[in-house]
């Protein structure tokens, strides 16, 4: 990349949202040409600091592809609403021609022979994929760094963490390298990035975003891929653009979401009533600093209407750590199984994906129905919660960025954390429930440049829903959410 040149483009192009690029691009004010010049440019001057972006394709090719997009709207041609926009995919989805490495040196060569479900939709929607985002080894770790690529630091300050594991398709959009991004979450690996780097970002439903196909469709429904952007409207058009049924992945929820509708006004934060959990009683350690964060969003959202109840979760939140930690192995163990057979493969995975495997072996059958059944309790809760209030909220993290160098936080305060992602607890309830979560910008640590999100937990498929409280919450805080991170 580094012999990468670009004649001079329109910078200003950069700063524009999906949406305003996408009606720009349509209305013939711009050429994709001209898009993708500016976009090549600005990873040119801030990506080797950032290493947001890896594997980037050849400029000549991308500038070729964008000039086809110009030749098919001069005939009055569109592809979609991301008709010639640049998407660098994250890495744990497949696009043809580009390796789908996970972040990992035992599969840096990995070529997929077709496109992931979701990538498939984004190039039908017109995206030209210029490369993949950067995240941490097998996605474990809501830390971006691998030693295949190195580490991703955070958008507003470059001596601390990205968070994870979509760290490298936030900072990308943060710093203006991307107009939009997809990422993926298991534990927060939306959510955490997008609140440490003061962008939106949304895991879906269970099945609303219908992720690989893999080599199982019925059991590993856990992990979701969905959107993440500057502003909601584009998060709401990305959703769109991503979800809906597809054979391939028999649980995915039929019929793609309709955002179109959607008010961009504090209306819906009128009479809307917020469970707020903070750390469930002192049960989730938490550093100082983030409860007063979340805390002063939630009085914004007051401020427009909304009624804040503070409330405890009213299940067994030890139960519940239990039964993430036998459904995580559960899933991730065959996955590092079968890299394992892989010749020189266990010298190169990372400690965390090796204990992972190691504790899912000795795994029963019985112990895995007993989680199951622990998670359909807790769903079933859940029901009876959001009786009484629309939505949950509580902290997308327990901790503030961290050093770049650290591999996570062995103590949050005087508690130890006994794996290494404990401090990442807060994002196992709308997983385990399948339920939808968005990661707002709540604010920044009281003396460092270091942002903080704040997540909202919605019903059932409430998707839209959700999409309309984030609407709402934009609406009323829309000036200070247009801060951005520093140009070094």
């Amino acid at each position: 990349m580094t012999n990468m040149k670009c004649t001079e483009p329109d910078s200003n192009l950069t700063d524009l949202d999906a949406t305003a690029l996408a009606d720009a691009i349509h209305s013939r004010k711009v050429s994709c040409h001209e898009v993708m010049q500016a976009y090549l440019h600005r990873i040119e001057q801030l990506n080797p600091r950032f290493n947001a972006i890896v594997n980037l394709a050849l400029p000549d090719s991308l500038l070729a592809q964008a000039r086809q997009c110009d030749a098919e709207l001069a005939k009055g041609q569109s592809r979609g609403w991301l008709h010639g926009i640049p998407q660098a995919i994250k890495d744990t989805g497949h696009a043809v021609g580009f390796p789908t490495t996970f972040g990992s040196t035992v599969l840096k060569a990995a070529l997929p022979a077709k496109d992931s479900i979701m990538t498939e939709r984004m190039k039908a929607a017109g995206a030209i994929v210029i490369g993949k985002t950067n995240m941490p080894e097998l996605g474990l770790g809501s830390h971006t760094f691998n030693t295949l690529f190195g580490a991703t630091p955070n958008a507003w300050d470059t001596t601390v963490s990205a968070g994870g594991s979509s760290g490298g398709a936030a900072v990308a959009l943060a710093q203006r390298m991307l107009p939009v991004a997809d990422g993926s979450d298991f534990m927060g690996s939306l959510r955490n990035p997008a609140g440490w780097n003061h962008i939106f970002g949304m895991r879906p439903s269970q099945g609303r975003v219908p992720f690989g196909p893999g080599a199982d469709v019925w059991v590993d429904q856990l992990g979701t891929e969905g959107p993440m952007a500057r502003s909601v409207r584009d998060l709401a058009r990305l959703l769109a653009t991503q979800s809906g049924h597809d054979a391939r992945q028999p649980l995915s929820i039929n019929g793609s979401i309709d955002a179109s509708h959607m008010a961009y006004t504090p209306d819906a934060l009128h009479g809307l009533r917020i469970g707020w959990l903070g750390d469930l009683n002192g049960h989730l350690a938490m550093e100082e600093g983030i409860l007063a964060v979340c805390e002063d969003a939630l009085r914004v959202m007051q401020g427009a209407g909304a009624v804040i109840e503070p409330r405890a979760l009213g299940f067994d939140v030890q139960a519940l750590w239990e039964c993430w930690l036998v459904w995580r192995r559960a899933l991730v163990g065959p996955k590092v199984a079968a890299l394992l057979q892989i010749p020189g493969a266990k010298d190169q995975l990372k400690p965390e994906a090796l204990w992972e495997h190691e504790n899912s072996v000795k795994l029963s059958y019985m112990d895995f129905m007993q989680a199951s059944q622990t998670r359909s309790a807790f769903y079933q809760h859940l029901l009876g919660v959001f009786k009484e209030v629309d939505v949950l909220a509580l902290p997308v993290a327990q901790a503030w960025p961290f050093a770049l160098q650290e591999r996570w936080p062995q103590a949050i305060g005087a508690r130890r954390m006994d794996t290494y992602h404990r401090w990442m607890e807060s994002t196992i309830y709308a997983t385990l429930a399948g339920l939808p979560a968005i990661s707002l910008p709540a604010g920044f640590h009281a003396t460092n440049a270091w942002p903080m999100g704040i997540q909202l937990i919605g019903k059932p498929q409430g998707d839209v829903a959700l999409l309309q409280v984030a609407a709402a919450y934009e609406a009323v805080r829309g000036e200070w959410l247009q801060q951005r991170p520093t140009q070094p």
